[in-house]
């Protein structure tokens, strides 16, 4: 399955000074680990973002933000992201504190 390529490149230079950062083909798209933990990535040309348990309503009350439902299967503590919801920089950053945040929470693997 393909990906928006120049979503993840966004991602890849917003993240470059990130330590430990690693990419790994996962959904069907592709998705960015800080210390093995998933922070965001991209399924076709939304974004994941991986905001956890205690954020999660958060991430749904935010315009473009849906639950990310893997075949039925809706995931706890991930969202969706439309591609209008990422188009402008300063939204796209705030997705990408979310994330970040709540993969730097976790143990390294």
């Amino acid at each position: 399955m393909a990906y928006d390529e120049g979503l993840a490149q966004r991602l890849r230079e917003a993240l470059a000074d990130e330590n430990g950062l690693s990419e790994r083909r996962m959904f069907g798209g592709i998705a960015f680990m800080l210390d093995g933990n998933m922070a965001v990535g991209v399924s076709n040309d939304e974004l994941m973002v991986r905001a956890g348990p205690d954020r999660f309503d958060e991430a749904l009350a935010r315009p473009h933000a849906r639950i990310f439902d893997m075949s039925g299967r809706p995931m706890n503590g991930w969202v969706l992201v439309a591609p209008p919801g990422t188009a402008d920089d300063a939204d796209l950053a705030g997705w990408l504190e979310l994330g970040v945040s709540f993969a730097r929470s976790l143990p390294p693997k």
